[in-house]
């Protein structure tokens, strides 16, 4: 049976620029009806087009005429790359749920309401004995266990807790007499 895309297909898997050529003339216009058919887009659809042609080019050597024509090996290459970008495209819901979102950014006044309490927050831990600061920060910092701190001020671990609670009790009122 005669192909003559399987042919030019075989040549360009060997790097035959002319055959490319060939290809690009007896197949680009079929291959822009069904990548405008599909994307409903001239715009895309001229961009895919030129995608599916460094694709083929890429890919030729996967070709098998033993498989199937040419022409049906071509177009499954645009109809594969049409289907990417169509599921690539957001949906008109998420566009609108998009629309929705509030922005997250900080605004001035809570960013300088955060860097007072910020200050207040450190000159309360001040007021700590140095190694219980020490071991709040590295519990809730730093996300260490009683046992670690425990093991790390040599202290038993119902102090640790002792000192853990009262410390964020300290800081608590330290915190609130600030405000006041």
């Amino acid at each position: 049976m005669d192909d003559p895309i399987a042919d030019l297909l075989t040549r360009c898997a060997a790097q035959d620029r002319a055959a490319f050529r060939d290809l690009y003339s007896s197949t680009s216009a079929k291959l822009m009806g069904v990548l405008l058919r599909m994307l409903k887009d001239r715009q895309e659809a001229e961009e895919a087009l030129q995608e599916v042609y460094t694709r083929i080019w890429l890919r030729a050597q996967r070709f098998d005429p033993a498989r199937g024509r040419g022409m049906t090996w071509v177009i499954a290459v645009a109809r594969h790359l049409a289907i990417d970008r169509l599921r690539a495209r957001p949906t008109e819901t998420e566009e609108a749920e998009y629309d929705q979102i509030a922005d997250s950014a900080p605004r001035a006044e809570s960013r300088l309401i955060a860097l007072g309490e910020a200050r207040q927050i450190v000159q309360c831990f001040d007021t700590l004995e140095p190694a219980r600061a020490a071991a709040l920060r590295g519990a809730y910092l730093d996300g260490l266990s009683y046992a670690d701190l425990a093991g790390r001020h040599d202290v038993p671990l119902n102090t640790m807790r002792t000192w853990l609670r009262r410390g964020l009790a300290a800081l608590r009122d330290c915190m609130e007499g600030v405000r006041a």
